[in-house]
């Protein structure tokens, strides 16, 4: 089909809409990443079917839809050089954020408000962290007088096989609410179970495979946050691992936000300090995805995302020097969550790249999420230079007070170096050539294009990876 974006707006009963262009070139979709997002408008009633149309202007390329990390394929279709998208102000958006935050001390309690009564909760936990930082016996005492089945030992990078033991636990015992307790890696099991467990195909693992375009319900859950870093707890997203053939996919869905989310600072006083640091690295890289891009004329989306990052570049060393610092730790907690909750990401061209690149080398060599962001980076900036460079210099200008891209670049691997994060595959004792044969053939067999241009394909990829050593 032919695609096209309009710059501005016309509206049919109050709602934007984008529609085809004769003139538009062929761009390559995925049809179930339309199909995706047709669902996701349907769900919550936004505009029907027979008006949602897709649109981007002559020079867009959208690549393989499956690069997409968050919930829209339109804001990663961006021109090829900033100079095609003068006149446009910012991408039409639709933002709708249905979880409600439950932030500060104590707050845990508030939980037996939230449940009713009579609800069936599976409650889901990793190792035994719950039950040193106080989580256990507050979130115990919270779900008094409901029936509870616990399920603990989601692993970091949440395993699909281990996820599955949960979806059989859930359907024996009749489970219609999920309550995750830890970071990420719990709240992305536990939405991927609520989603399996009302999956109707032979294998849930379609549902990662189809990124959630077929996922069409799902049992409600609720998170208690206790690592700050992906953002999962207050969005749709969930990234899950298969152990059997070395893959770690991604889905979205409009189903899976969690309907509360405790943010309880005190609770991650006792995270090690590789966890804190994975964390703060983790939120400033979802926050550059959707950020460091090219110049889209979206100032507040602009400014939301520069103090993200200039507050987790003040709090981030402080947090990891005094773990009881309770104003530092709020002020990281509440960072990682608006970094990846859709509002900075609002009508803006996103990148992702990083993210994909590094959730291969997740899966082939076990290195922790922020850790392969933190290598990759740089390299997608080096590697994206021209293109990235006005973005580069603004970012360096406003967050770092210095002049130049090639400042901004220095600058951010300092402020890793500064929480003990290593940017390079030699310090893991990693052959940089091997990962990018890897991932080179990973990408060509699941034909990924990704990248604010779509133009970072297996060859670009591998490039970036070489540049790692």
């Amino acid at each position: 089909m032919k695609l096209s974006r309009v710059c501005g707006s016309r509206e049919k009963n109050g709602v934007s809409l984008y529609e085809r262009e004769a003139a538009a070139e062929t761009v390559p979709v995925r049809k179930n990443a339309l199909t995706a997002i047709i669902a996701e408008e349907k769900s919550h009633q936004f505009v029907p079917e027979d008006i949602i149309k897709f649109v981007a202007k002559p020079g867009f390329r959208a690549g393989n839809a499956e690069f997409s990390h968050t919930e829209k394929i339109l804001p990663l279709i961006g021109p090829k050089n900033s100079s095609e998208g003068k006149g446009c102000v910012m991408d039409n958006f639709i933002f709708k954020n249905p979880t409600e935050i439950l932030f500060g001390k104590g707050m845990i309690a508030e939980i037996k408000n939230r449940i009713p009564g009579d609800r069936r909760v599976l409650f889901l936990y990793g190792g035994g962290s719950v039950k040193r930082n106080g989580v256990y016996e507050q979130v115990k005492s919270a779900l008094r007088g409901r029936k509870v089945v616990e399920f603990s030992g989601i692993e970091p990078n949440p395993l699909f096989e281990t996820c599955l033991k949960a979806v059989s636990a859930v359907k024996k015992n009749r489970i219609n609410f999920i309550l995750a307790a830890g970071g990420g890696s719990v709240l992305d099991a536990g939405k991927f179970i609520a989603a399996a467990a009302l999956f109707r195909g032979n294998d849930p693992w379609a549902i990662l495979k189809e990124q959630g375009a077929n996922v069409t319900g799902a049992i409600p859950v609720g998170a208690v946050l206790t690592l700050p870093a992906t953002g999962s707890e207050s969005n749709g997203n969930s990234v899950i691992s298969k152990a059997a053939t070395s893959e770690k996919l991604h889905f979205y869905s409009p189903f899976i936000y969690p309907v509360f989310s405790v943010l309880d600072p005190e609770t991650t006083f006792s995270l090690p300090s590789k966890f804190v640091r994975n964390g703060i690295v983790d939120a400033f890289i979802h926050v550059m995805e959707q950020y460091l891009t090219y110049p889209a004329r979206a100032p507040l989306q602009d400014r939301f995302a520069e103090a993200i990052l200039q507050t987790l570049v003040d709090v981030g060393p402080l947090t990891l020097r005094k773990p009881g610092d309770y104003e530092a730790r709020a002020a990281f907690m509440w960072a990682a969550t608006l970094a990846l909750n859709s509002l900075i990401g609002c009508g803006v061209p996103q990148d992702w790249s990083t993210h994909m690149i590094g959730h291969e080398i997740t899966a082939f060599y076990g290195l922790d999420h922020a850790e392969t962001l933190a290598i990759i980076l740089p390299g997608v900036w080096e590697q994206k230079f021209a293109s990235k460079k006005k973005k580069l210099e603004q970012y360096a200008g406003r967050v770092w007070g210095a002049a130049g891209a090639h400042e901004a670049v220095r600058k951010t691997e300092e402020f890793f170096h500064s929480l003990h994060m290593p940017t390079r595959f030699s310090d893991y004792g990693i052959s940089a050539e091997e990962a990018a044969r890897k991932v080179r053939d990973r990408f060509r067999e699941r034909g990924y294009v990704c990248g604010e241009h779509g133009d970072i394909g297996p060859e670009a990829a591998a490039k970036i990876l070489r540049s790692r050593a």
